[in-house]
């Protein structure tokens, strides 16, 4: 079946070919680029054709520039614009329950996944994190770090395509969670399901880490 042809500008051609490149296994997290230069003569671009392309890569947080040094691909993608689903459905007004839904599909098989994978490591940053967030009287921080909390189960699923998608879905989770008011109303019932959460996590049980992660989220349903 034919496709359309697509009208594409000389530097979205170098980006395509970059990361084709990628894709390809040819460079990988922490890999440095050829230079402006080499892609110049590999390519038979243009100079400014290629640094558009890396200017546009930069911008997506896929590369990052090192005075001197060059341009190479990004090691950590948490602080690159990575949430491009978060911001589309906060745009569209999505709804609570939607978000919530969400949510219960598909965070407690990733706790049952964390509670296989997790790290000894892991489980101290999440007691600290839950430690944090019992002692804080302050709304706003309780909100980030209970998001933080949750995201962190994701990393420790060791999968990091669940991290990625938690990630990108983090904007939508920390307004939910904000706009619940669940640490005003009920901070100790909160308190004691985290607590139940890693002590799950800690024991590998996935089967009692998933079934408290569900227990948790439907708190919020009661509220």
């Amino acid at each position: 079946m034919l496709s359309p042809v697509k009208n594409l500008k000389i530097y979205e051609l170098v980006m395509e070919q970059i990361k084709d490149i990628v894709k390809k296994g040819e460079l990988k997290t922490g890999d440095k680029l050829p230079s402006e230069r080499d892609l110049c003569e590999r390519l038979e671009v243009s100079r400014s054709s290629v640094r558009e392309a890396l200017k546009a890569l930069q911008m997506l947080g896929l590369i990052e520039s090192k005075h001197g040094e060059g341009n190479f691909i990004k090691e950590n993608f948490e602080d690159s614009l990575l949430e491009p689903l978060s911001i589309v459905f906060l745009l569209l007004g999505s709804k609570d329950e939607e978000v919530l839904e969400l949510r219960r599909v598909i965070e407690p098989e990733i706790a049952a996944l964390a509670a296989k994978n997790i790290t000894g490591e892991q489980l101290i940053e999440l007691k600290e994190i839950m430690n944090e967030l019992n002692e804080t009287i302050d709304a706003e921080i309780s909100v980030s770090l209970d998001k933080k909390f949750h995201y962190k189960i994701a990393k420790a699923s060791g999968n990091n395509l669940i991290s990625t998608i938690m990630f990108s879905i983090s904007s939508l989770i920390e307004k939910y969670i904000e706009k619940s008011k669940v640490h005003t109303l009920n901070k100790e019932l909160v308190k004691t399901q985290h607590e139940e959460i890693w002590k799950a996590l800690e024991a590998k049980d996935f089967e009692a880490a998933a079934t408290a992660v569900r227990k948790h989220l439907e708190l919020n349903t009661d509220l």
